[in-house]
């Protein structure tokens, strides 16, 4: 980090900023805090010459919103988003968006400090990139938003901070007629074949990544530089440095074909089986990062508001203190001495300059002076005091790399580009480096050698830590755009048959197009570019072929049979159930409807049926459909009422409660209504008492194919306005056990309680109650199930207990995970299948209580424990929450996939946050995410 500079905005919204974080392509990042709050955040604010542009502006804000959709997990949930901010000149005034600030080290500055990293870290770093991408591919989308500076390491997991091509820009520059021209910082086979980019594009750059985390060297990288393009699409990537256990998984995705390469859910599953989160709990990172991070967090906490912007020019001179420079003296190691911070070991290792390392100590006499300009003719602002230990750095990435562009709307090829000498190569690649890459005096970022210098050079004797540099570049001799910026925009030859320009009358959507081809003498240096202009894509010259079908790998969700899509218009569903094996039965607030299980087509619509509870087979030919208000009997065929029953008709005017249970033919319900009761005659000489109002309650069971009542029983009224909320544990041959819901229970019936739950037995055939007993120390939340065989399951404490039912005798006890509670559990066979609040779920032996297995879900812990369910075969235990459904075997917990939709995948949909729900029939699971619904095949 650095001060801010002159220019720099001041507030970002109700932010104001402290420090430069960092510079990337596209945007500056600043470390701001709300004053009010104290609340700390990182703002990306656009640069202003790019914010002009329309077509950056609207990729901005689309980019935004998808982070606002990956909210959650290894995405920092964005805090606010404004189209202006605060600065103190007349310029233009850039987009910004503010994110949670969470301390971490880019991939890039965390190989610098600590060179490759370890297994477990990959694994971990890995697993956490490729569960958020299983997110977005979801949808049919791909990220193009990895990098070595977009992927963070923080304490307790992976971060991702970029989501599109903006954000994991190596370059970005505006062009004329409106257009954007955006260099990514990797090629994939796809791309220098002339193929669209699609979520295999992600898995290739993903493979990149890890190979460089893991070896501090990117693949493809060694040789010619006029060879990249052929190396890229033909050679076998160089992975001796890897370590056995990753080789295999990492080359599969560097495979050459898309079409083959594993899904995000595979690599997720086969670097982390229980979850990135579950393998980075206990700490992940190695000693020197894990005191980088905790030193940026300390030092960014140290940074103070200023009550009130100076009037003189912040870090003037770059003088220690200078008035409007906030930080430049309450930073603990700064003191205002404007020199690189550099960690213990680093010197000499190019891109460590600057690194958040442990403790080291400034140099102010190496420190190179203000007017010195970096290798490659960089410039840089060095008027501003640098402080809590970064000094200004290169451009990152690619400084050594030219960026090249296809000249727009050429008819025909120029003659060929002469071959350049050494004196035509760009200075950025000829900087003066020791022997080994390490800066001399006055140029502390001096571009490493071979790969990536001009030709004639001497290579280093092995590749550097710290410079996770994309494919090299052809060297190219400078054009108009000069020396600074990443590389002059330079005109070449066209490759044959090019795609035609936009058509200039054509509508203002965005165009986003992959200039990349694999010609003679024709390298996108570095990587794809993608020209972002204001007209509607153009069509192709020549018909592609179709994409070869995916087959279904480890960890990869299946292929949906179908998807359906609740209309926009109507509100969500409410509720969702599946009627026998042909519908899917949908309730809403303003009516029901029912999708075809076969085809994911909607059937019928009925208004008659709004706000309904379930819906149930009622014999073979009836949808029975409970609503607030009375019973409905719909036909399968068109949603038409056949019959109606009014509560207020068939029960007394009693006021029905939802449903507590159902078996067969048979609903369970409560239902009550208030009753008189007249004051007792008063004694000679007193005055009457008032008449009471007081609630009286029933528990009913009613048959809905006979349409008939088949018993009531009186109950103790809950809650007001009096139908207490039950809830069937367990049903048995003789008796069916319930649970009265905590919400429903009145003041009174808590404190009688002393913390501690109920369970009542009623006769199955009259109704009538039998018992209530207590079990242990369960108390009314705790998840309660039952089975057939007299024996009750229920949380107490942070375990899992099993109680002989009838004399409440504990049985056997589970220990859970600490500060977890577990959910309700599911009974199956000889097993108890249960949900954990750490996001865990396991399998337990119903007789004994000995642990069969225990999985994460992957997902970050607190939250609710997942529902689970299972399969009409009960072979596959499916489990369900806010973020994602996850699939596993039963009997051995061997996990299959995960799913995860991106939420509304329209550009200016609403953020969908509404947890995940399944319904299983037959080998269908369907599951349910608000408007959204997949039909899955399950076993």
């Amino acid at each position: 980090m650095e001060a801010l500079r002159q220019d720099d905005p001041r507030r970002f919204g109700r932010f104001t900023a402290l420090a430069r974080f960092d510079e990337q392509a596209s945007a500056v990042r600043y470390v701001a805090r709300d004053t009010a709050s104290g609340e700390t955040a990182l703002v990306t604010a656009a640069r202003p010459e790019l914010a002009a542009v329309p077509v950056f502006s609207r990729r901005f804000r689309a980019e935004a919103r998808t982070a606002e959709r990956l909210a959650g997990g290894w995405v920092s949930p964005p805090l606010e988003t404004g189209k202006a901010a605060g600065t103190p000149g007349d310029g233009p005034e850039p987009l910004w968006t503010a994110a949670g600030y969470v301390a971490a080290l880019p991939l890039d500055e965390a190989v610098g400090i600590a060179g490759p990293l370890p297994e477990r870290v990959v694994r971990v770093l890995g697993a956490g990139i490729a569960e958020t991408l299983s997110r977005v591919h979801a949808t049919g989308a791909a990220l193009q938003g990895l990098a070595p500076g977009t992927v963070l390491l923080a304490a307790d997991g992976p971060r991702l901070t970029a989501f599109g091509p903006l954000g994991a820009a190596a370059s970005a520059e505006a062009g004329p007629e409106d257009r954007l021209s955006v260099r990514l910082g990797y090629l994939t086979p796809e791309q220098i074949a002339g193929e669209e980019v699609s979520a295999a594009s992600d898995l290739f750059v993903l493979g990149l990544l890890l190979a460089y985390a893991a070896t501090g060297a990117t693949p493809f990288t060694e040789g010619p530089a006029e060879g990249a393009s052929r190396r890229i699409a033909e050679d076998e990537p160089e992975l001796d440095g890897v370590p056995q256990e990753l080789r295999e998984l990492i080359a599969s995705c560097l495979v050459k074909d898309p079409a083959i390469r594993p899904s995000a859910g595979t690599v997720a599953a086969e670097l982390a089986l229980e979850g990135a989160a579950g393998l980075a709990r206990g700490g992940w990172l190695p000693e020197p990062l894990a005191a980088a991070v905790a030193d940026q967090e300390a030092r960014v906490r140290a940074l103070e508001v200023p009550a009130a912007w100076g009037a003189e020019t912040p870090g003037t001179d770059g003088a220690p203190g200078a008035d409007g420079v906030p930080g430049t003296d309450g930073v603990p190691g700064t003191d205002g001495v404007p020199g690189a911070y550099r960690a213990p070991g680093a010197a000499g290792t190019p891109g460590t300059d600057g690194a958040l390392g442990t403790a080291g100590t400034f140099d102010a006499e190496e420190a190179p002076c203000a007017e010195t300009a970096g290798p490659g003719g960089i410039e840089e602002d060095r008027g501003p005091t640098r402080f809590l230990n970064t000094g200004p750095r290169p451009p990152r990435n690619d400084t050594p790399t030219t960026q090249l562009a296809l000249p727009q709307g050429a008819a025909a090829p120029p003659p060929p580009a002469l071959a350049p000498t050494a004196q035509q190569a760009p200075a950025a690649h000829s900087a003066p480096a020791a022997p080994g890459g390490a800066p001399q005096p006055g140029h502390p970022y001096a571009a490493p050698a071979a790969p990536y210098a001009a030709p004639g050079s001497v290579p280093p004797a092995g590749p550097p830590h710290g410079g996770p540099t994309p494919y090299p570049a052809a060297a190219l001799p400078a054009g108009a755009g000069g020396a600074g910026g990443g590389g002059p925009m330079v005109s070449l030859p066209l490759p044959p048959a090019p795609a035609p320009a936009p058509d200039p009358g054509a509508s203002r959507r965005t165009l986003l197009t992959i200039a990349a081809a694999a010609v003679g003498g024709l390298v996108v240096g570095g990587g794809a570019m993608a020209a972002l202009g204001s007209g509607e894509t153009a069509a192709a010259t020549d018909d592609k072929p179709a994409p070869k079908p995916r087959r279904t790998l480890p960890g990869q969700a299946p292929e949906p049979r179908w998807t359906y899509t609740h209309p926009a218009s109507e509100a969500p569903p409410l509720t969702a159930a599946v009627w026998q094996d042909e519908l899917l039965v949908l309730t809403g607030e303003s009516q029901a409807a029912a999708v075809d299980l076969r085809t994911g087509k909607r059937r019928w619509q009925r208004a008659d049926a709004a706000k309904g509870q379930a819906a149930l087979a009622a014999g073979t030919d009836l949808v029975f459909v409970a609503s607030p208000t009375e019973f409905l009997w719909l036909a399968p065929k068109d949603g038409k009422v056949v019959h109606r029953v009014r509560h207020t008709e068939a029960f007394d005017d009693l006021a029905v409660g939802p449903l507590a249970g159902s078996s067969g033919p048979v609903i369970w319900f409560t239902a009550s209504h208030t009753v008189t009761v007249k004051a007792p005659k008063p004694k000679k000489g007193k005055k009457k008492g008032k008449d009471k109002q007081v609630p009286e309650a029933f528990f009913l069971a009613y048959d809905i194919v006979r349409r008939k009542e088949l018993w009531r029983t009186p109950v103790p009224a809950g809650r007001a306005p009096g139908t207490p909320s039950y809830r069937v544990a367990a049903e048995r041959s003789a008796d069916i056990l319930v649970r009265q819901r905590s919400a429903s229970l009145t003041p009174a019936e808590v404190r009688a309680a002393k913390r501690k739950g109920s369970v009542r037995s009623f006769d199955q055939k009259t109704g009538k109650l039998l018992w209530t007993k207590q079990y242990g120390a369960a108390t009314p939340e705790a998840a309660t199930a039952g089975d057939e065989d007299g024996t009750l399951y229920a949380a107490v404490g942070t375990d899992l207990e099993a109680f002989e039912a009838d004399t409440a005798k504990p049985l056997w006890r589970v220990e859970g995970t600490e500060g977890s509670v577990y959910g309700t559990p599911l009974i199956a066979g000889p097993l108890v299948h249960t949900t954990e609040s750490s996001q865990s779920v396991g399998a337990v032996d119903r007789e004994s209580g000995r642990l069969v297995w225990r999985r994460s879900t992957e997902v970050p812990a607190p939250g609710n424990a997942p529902a689970i369910t299972l399969s009409s075969s009960e072979k596959t235990l499916i489990a369900a929450d806010a973020v994602q459904v996850t699939a596993f075997a039963a009997d051995s917990g061997e996990r299959l996939w995960k799913f995860q939709d991106i939420g509304a995948a329209e550009p200016k949909g609403a953020t969908v946050s509404a947890p995940y729900r399944v319904l299983t029939v037959g080998k269908t699971a369907i599951v349910q995410r608000e408007r959204s619904f997949y039909a899955f095949p399950v076993a």
